[in-house]
């Protein structure tokens, strides 16, 4: 009987847990045991009881015995490396890993002898919808970026008519047509604010259009970027050079900018310079999600609000941590869709031949098999 173990998460600001409830209960109906450390849901609003009560067998925190005896460990983040080495030889860590140049990652998973799956390498197609992670959570990132972009304004969003006169509605300018800046739209369209998107690939015009916003056309040049694996392409430095020229002046009249481009393994692009911020009318909000990755605006920080001349930049990483609940939910759908298939007659099971599979088994039993991606230019 395979055994699960999920554990409490110890990363900074982590408030998300693996499972819910909801999934222990079939993950249980799969032939498996399922083991988790005491208060591992309690930031996510899933109680110890919950779990017991869904089947569950409640552990203590870095219990050394349900460690060695997993078979699997569903994790949010990657585990600290003391906590990995309590595994047993063979054990798979399935995970958003981070795995993009993760040296450290690549050195526990081979002197532990582990297996490990990172979410973000799943592959983009329809068959991984289900289980795709990064976008269940951008989904979260992006409506609550609008709302702390909205908290932060000066000005309503809607337009109101009232005793007093007509409040016209505010501007939003969205750069990034992905998962999280559709999402943007959607919930910017909701509060009643006219919307801009700019996006590198004139592909997703149509999409932006359907949520009723305003496409800016990309720069005419003919190295336009289009996009791979359904993740946008890196754009060359010209192009980006006049996408930036063409933003400043929506910028100049915008109320919010939100920020999402992003490439994974990259640093972000820089897309609002300091120049375009001075444009920027006192009162106005930038709401950067890229900062981690170095972000799309000049001046972010991660965590942090900074008042540049007025403008207030919001370094907004982390944002699926702020809505834990439902974030943690589905990331949780998300996993047991990617599991579910590996189970069979109560075993589990890797087809290392299945695309999905392939694309993020980073390493199976010590062995890396993405060394390209955990440790880039090492052969």
């Amino acid at each position: 009987m395979p055994r699960l173990l999920i554990p409490v998460e110890t990363a900074a600001a982590e408030t998300r847990v693996a499972v819910s409830p909801e999934t222990i209960k079939k993950f249980i109906g799969l032939g498996c045991s399922v083991a988790i450390e005491q208060g591992a849901g309690a930031s996510a609003g899933f109680v110890d009881s919950s779990y017991t009560e869904a089947g569950a067998e409640l552990v203590a925190v870095g219990d050394i015995q349900a460690w060695g005896q997993a078979d699997l460990l569903l994790c949010v983040q990657t585990p600290q490396q003391q906590a990995l080495a309590k595994l047993r030889n063979g054990a798979l860590v399935v995970g958003l890993l981070s795995p993009y140049s993760n040296e450290s990652l690549a050195t526990s998973l081979k002197s532990c002898g582990l297996s490990a799956m990172a979410l973000e390498l799943l592959p983009r197609i329809s068959r991984a919808q289900s289980a795709d992670a990064l976008s269940s959570q951008a989904n979260i990132a992006g409506y609550k970026a609008v709302l702390l972009g909205a908290a932060a304004l000066d000005r309503y969003f809607p337009m109101l008519m009232t005793a007093a006169g007509t409040v016209q509605p505010a501007k939003v300018v969205i750069l990034g047509a992905g998962v999280a800046g559709l999402q943007a739209v959607a919930t910017a369209r909701r509060l009643g604010a006219v919307v801009f998107v700019s996006d590198i690939r004139p592909a997703v015009k149509e999409q932006v259009e359907s949520l009723g916003a305003r496409f800016i056309e990309p720069p005419e040049m003919d190295d336009k970027p289009a996009e791979s694996g359904g993740y946008a392409k890196q754009a060359s430095e010209a192009f980006l050079a006049a996408q930036r020229q063409q933003l400043s002046d929506q910028l100049a009249e915008a109320d919010v900018a939100i920020c999402t481009a992003q490439v994974p393994g990259r640093r972000a692009p820089r897309l609002i310079s300091d120049d375009m911020l001075d444009r920027m009318r006192p009162g106005s909000v930038v709401v950067d999600l890229a900062v981690a990755q170095g972000g799309n605006c000049a001046d972010t920080q991660p965590s942090q609000t900074v008042d540049r001349k007025g403008v207030k930049l919001i370094g907004a990483n982390d944002l699926p941590c702020s809505v834990p609940n439902h974030a943690s939910a589905l990331y949780a759908r998300n996993l047991l869709a990617l599991l579910e298939p590996m189970f069979k007659d109560g075993q589990f099971s890797l087809d290392t031949e299945d695309e999905l599979i392939a694309g993020c088994l980073i390493a199976q039993d010590g062995s890396i098999r993405r060394g390209d991606v955990l440790t880039p230019g090492a052969n």
